[in-house]
């Protein structure tokens, strides 16, 4: 992440203190209150986090999620109250590279319960060029299996490409894209809320098969939507999709990198104006949270179109869809739109 977003860790320490001091004077989150009986009190990090437990977690949870509507997670400052509510969580659902704040929190918290879910699939390092490395392209490939089961090549791919585009040790941390590992980690969700709330373990793996069941019919509807297109890449100002593009075939083109606000340099404007044209792009996209400043420009200078690809980091009312699953729809329409799909 950037480092002038980064909370010393001394500062969390003390607002920990704060947090803990000012549990007594008030709620524990805007969720866990009197009037959530003993339903588990949940804290996710950000919305991916807050769909997951509250998809899988069902009736039985009180969730609350740490980064409020609107808010770009990144930026993610927390009160001391906010700390407080971490500490008093019966379980924490968190992603380990988004938000330094939260990892710092977490960690000083002392909850049993704590899942990050960069433990629960493979995380890889994507730059802000990323393809697809022929995935897709031939039909046996593409259906391998039938559910999108390619993690093995995932799994070479990560630990053998020995490049480090990313920020902070390169692991690009946006796995919910990629509707099979968001899967992934929803099974080691689900799991791990059976084994903190065994009362309710049924209903627990019950909301979990219907969820992967869904995430399951996404992804054939990407492969299926994105299988025969004009071109292939993408151009992006945030570099958000490396997971999405190398499960479906594509190349995303950052203006920028993993980091949403980080202005490109006029060499990388120029390069991606040189892209642009030799693979046929047609569409900036920028995203609901952060300025679409870098893609107008860019758009103006280059001839091309702009348009809305979500990274999901939030859902307001800029979005395109109520959740997560309508929102990978929209992003899926936009790209279909930008690709020429046939």
């Amino acid at each position: 992440m950037n480092v002038r977003r980064l909370i010393p860790t001394t500062a969390v320490a003390g607002a920990v203190a704060l947090g803990l001091t000012a549990l007594s004077a008030c709620s524990t989150s805007d969720a866990a209150d009197g009037s959530n009986g003993d339903k588990l009190k949940v804290t996710a990090s950000f919305y991916p986090m807050q769909f997951l437990a509250e998809k899988i977690g069902g009736e039985h949870v009180a969730v609350t999620s740490l980064t409020k509507p609107g808010v770009e997670p990144h930026d993610l400052e927390l009160t001391p109250r906010q700390i407080g509510s971490i500490s008093e969580s019966d379980y924490v659902l968190y992603l380990k590279g988004i938000q330094p704040a939260v990892d710092d929190a977490i960690k000083q918290s002392g909850v049993k319960n704590t899942v990050d879910a960069a433990t629960l699939t493979t995380l890889e390092d994507h730059g802000s060029e990323v393809s697809g490395h022929d995935h897709g392209h031939e039909g046996e490939e593409e259906h391998a299996d039938e559910h999108g089961h390619e993690e093995e090549a995932h799994e070479e791919h990560a630990e053998g490409d020995g490049h480090n585009h990313g920020e902070e040790g390169g692991a690009d941390p946006h796995i919910w894209l990629d509707p099979v590992k968001y899967a992934e980690v929803a099974k080691g969700v689900g799991k791990s809320l059976e084994k903190a709330d065994p009362d309710h373990a049924a209903d627990y793996k019950k909301n979990t098969a219907a969820l992967v069941a869904e995430l399951g019919e996404l992804n054939t509807a990407y492969e299926t939507g994105l299988k025969n297109t004009a071109t292939k890449t993408f151009i992006t100002t945030h570099s958000a999709f490396g997971y999405l593009a190398e499960r479906y075939g594509l190349t995303q083109q950052g203006i920028a990198g993993i980091d949403p606000e980080a202005e490109p340099s006029p060499a990388r404007i120029q390069e991606i104006h040189t892209i642009a044209e030799k693979e046929k792009a047609t569409t900036v996209f920028f995203e609901t949270l952060a300025s679409d400043k870098t893609a107008k420009t860019l758009a103006k200078d280059t001839g091309l179109k702009t348009g809305v690809l979500d990274p999901l980091e939030g859902i307001t009312e800029k979005s395109q869809g109520a959740d997560y699953i309508e929102v990978m729809k929209s992003n899926l329409t936009a790209l279909q739109k930008a690709l020429g799909a046939k």
